[in-house]
């Protein structure tokens, strides 16, 4: 049997969608928890197979929190819910080989397909997603969003820089890269822009 646990938002809502899932032989959705919860103590709790991450929230945004999962279980599998109409929500092209990209209109049966191959240790990413991805032209990395969107939430350099594994400098460069990037005055304008613009919530 494969144990998946959903991290939502609770903004993005299928009706029955659990309900179809657990109609799978092989598959039982274990739990649903709010993704803004401690990642690390639910993957304690409920020792998931695989996490289904269907939220709003920017890949950029995301990748933290798979981060701390991937530390508490690092044999658990990832996948995210993408809308690849929505800015910021692509899989990156050089970065999260461990995590899985599925569009969010996929089907309950192609996605009971998709948790299946992951819990094999395979990597599953929609083609919709890599055709959208290598269409889209973006100045900034996601790594550099990454940044910004930690600084977003009001992290200090230092606490980034534990958060991602990075050097001081590195924080500083990527924030410095935004700004310029963006046209911004300084971080707090280029978190302005990067929230009009839809890179960040």
């Amino acid at each position: 049997m494969i144990r998946v646990l959903m991290l939502e938002d609770g903004q993005w809502n299928r009706a029955g969608f659990s309900t179809l899932l657990n109609r799978e032989p092989d598959i039982a959705l274990v739990a649903t928890a709010d993704i803004e919860l401690e990642i690390a103590p639910l993957a304690a709790q409920f020792a998931p197979d695989v996490v289904l991450v269907n939220t709003d929230l920017m890949v950029s945004q995301i990748l933290p929190k798979v981060a701390e999962l991937k530390s508490a279980a690092p044999k658990c599998a990832v996948i995210v819910l993408c809308d690849p109409t929505k800015r910021g929500m692509l899989p990156p092209r050089r970065r999260a080989r461990r995590v899985s990209f599925v569009v969010k209109d996929t089907s309950v049966r192609q996605l009971a397909a998709a948790i299946r191959h992951v819990a094999r240790g395979e990597r599953v990413v929609d083609p919709r997603l890599e055709v959208a991805a290598i269409s889209t032209e973006k100045a900034v990395s996601t790594r550099e969003w990454e940044v910004l969107g930690l600084a977003a939430e009001g992290e200090t350099v230092a606490e980034i820089a534990r958060r991602l594994y990075l050097s001081l400098g590195t924080v500083r460069n990527h924030i410095s890269s935004v700004i310029t990037k963006t046209g911004a005055r300084n971080r707090l304008d280029a978190i302005r822009i990067a929230r009009k613009d839809g890179w960040l919530r």
